[in-house]
């Protein structure tokens, strides 16, 4: 009885043994896969984020160009000697305010005095003819003088008096105004020079001439410029060319005003021609310049305003950008976040137009984008 327990017993051990022997070690619990996407942050960050949404706003791009003032050339006259003479006397310096008519210099020459004795013969001719004319009417009347002769006399008045206003053209072309016309025929004295005088009200900004210069009508001696307005002239890349229209508006900064202070253009010529070298287009814009801040040959910078146009945007603090790809962090509550792809627009005023990835009822972090992401990379490479 004792023998069969004894024997029982020892196969039973021997069973647990070979069980042992034949079972398989059990597996490893499975690690949890992380998304790189999706960050938790710990609780004493989150004061260094901000959550908020995409807005709606009016977007107006502004176009940067390189610019410059200059001269408005409709308010820009060259003034210069009508003859060839020898500069008697000047009258202004640079920066000096004229108006129309005031002389600038005073020239003497031998063809403006050729052209006076012109003028006094032709005036005395016509007065001479004009007594011979009136002669042979009274002799024709009182039938002493022939026909024939009576026509020959109104036909030298004629004449006469065409080489009259002649010679007072070229005299007035010479700039001698109807009231020194007048004098010169009544007193018959001949001026010794001529005056140069201003066409128009404004600024002597060039002076090329001194007293003793021989000068000639081609020569350029002054330039008056009325400086009311001015054109900034800038240089636009040809890549954004097609955007810039004739009556944009543009804000013109000059940095030696300091950046507080703009002015508002309006554009009144785009260019029909590339400068090969450059590859830009030039354009002119008109400003307003009531205070004379704005010199000619000040450097500035023309920001042509687009048109508005309603759009999504976020702001650019919102913004990571990784492998040439942007991305915005979705709010998901209990201080998760999920990082999502986004397409964006060219930036405007420190904020991107979204084209593609987020809608405008989505939670997201608009400021602290970039301590988020850093948090979510430690936490990957954990």
């Amino acid at each position: 009885m004792n023998t069969t327990i004894l024997a029982t017993g020892a196969v039973v051990l021997v069973t647990l043994f070979a069980a042992g022997c034949n079972s398989e070690p059990p597996a490893p619990p499975k690690k949890e896969v992380q998304d790189v996407n999706s960050i938790t942050l710990r609780a004493e960050l989150t004061e260094r984020i901000i959550i908020g949404q995409p807005t709606m706003v009016s977007l107006a791009d502004k176009l940067q160009a390189p610019s410059r003032v200059e001269v408005d050339e409709e308010r820009l006259v060259h003034v210069g000697s009508f003859v060839t003479g020898r500069i008697t006397n000047l009258y202004v310096i640079l920066g000096d305010r004229v108006k129309v008519g005031d002389p600038l210099a005073r020239v003497t020459s031998p063809e403006f005095t050729q052209a006076q004795l012109a003028y006094l013969r032709a005036h005395s001719r016509t007065i001479v003819t004009e007594k011979a004319a009136e002669r042979a009417h009274l002799l024709r009347a009182a039938d002493v003088l022939p026909l024939a002769e009576v026509e020959r006399r109104v036909s030298e008045l004629e004449i006469a008096r065409a080489e009259f206003e002649s010679a007072k053209d070229q005299l007035r072309l010479l700039g001698v105004d109807s009231g020194t016309l007048n004098e010169l025929a009544k007193s018959g004295h001949i001026l010794p020079s001529i005056a140069i005088r201003s066409t128009r009200d404004g600024i002597v900004i060039g002076r090329n001439v001194i007293v003793g210069q021989v000068v000639q009508p081609a020569d350029e001696l002054f330039r008056v410029a009325d400086l009311s307005s001015v054109w900034v002239v800038g240089d636009v890349p040809e890549q954004i060319a097609r955007d810039v229209k004739i009556n944009q508006h543009a804000e013109i900064h000059v940095p030696a005003l300091g950046d507080e202070i703009s002015f508002d253009g309006r554009i009144i010529f785009v260019a029909d021609t590339l400068n090969p070298l450059t590859r830009t287009v030039m354009v002119r814009t008109l400003v307003e310049n009531p205070t004379r801040n704005l010199k000619p040959d000040m450097l500035a910078n023309m920001h042509i305003i687009d048109n508005p146009t309603k759009a999504l945007v976020v702001p650019k603090t919102a913004v990571v950008r990784e492998s040439n790809r942007d991305y915005v962090f979705l709010a998901q509550g209990n201080n998760k976040f999920l990082r999502v792809p986004v397409e964006l627009g060219p930036e405007v005023a420190d904020m991107y137009p979204v084209l593609k990835g987020v809608t405008i009822e989505q939670k997201i972090v608009v400021d602290g984008a970039f301590h988020l992401d850093n948090e979510r990379k430690l936490a990957e490479l954990e």
